[in-house]
């Protein structure tokens, strides 16, 4: 019963900032790659960071390099993106992911959250 839940979504002004935290949950023996994605209406789903195990290797999409910033709290099992500078063409509903490994038994997951809505707009 892994799971991650998404929570900080909501409705904000252009310019303005979002922090999203996404937590993990259950049986977990050790999280590896955490990230964020984002689907905008009509789009694709696409990648916007991600961060290895040890929170120090990050990669961002284009789009969001300079105000976005991806960090992780591995005692929380939580990783966080801190929006800034936002734009009406990061409103999208975001989601969170992880590769992890179970408990028991022993087991690799991709995870995914279920998403948190970000609205930019005035």
């Amino acid at each position: 019963q892994v799971q991650l839940v998404e929570s900080g979504g909501g409705l904000v002004q252009p310019g303005g900032s979002l922090r999203l935290s996404c937590a993990a949950s259950g049986s977990i023996f050790s999280i590896n790659a955490m990230g964020w994605y984002r689907q905008a209406p009509g789009k694709e789903r696409e990648l916007v960071a991600v961060i290895a195990s040890g929170g120090s290797t990050t990669n961002y999409a284009d789009s969001v390099k300079d105000r976005f910033t991806i960090s992780r709290d591995n005692a929380k099992n939580t990783v966080y993106l801190q929006m800034n500078s936002l734009k009406p063409e990061d409103t999208a509903v975001y989601y969170c992911n992880a590769d992890l490994i179970t408990l028991n038994p022993r087991n690799f997951l991709k995870v995914w959250g279920q998403g948190t809505l970000v609205t930019v707009s005035s």
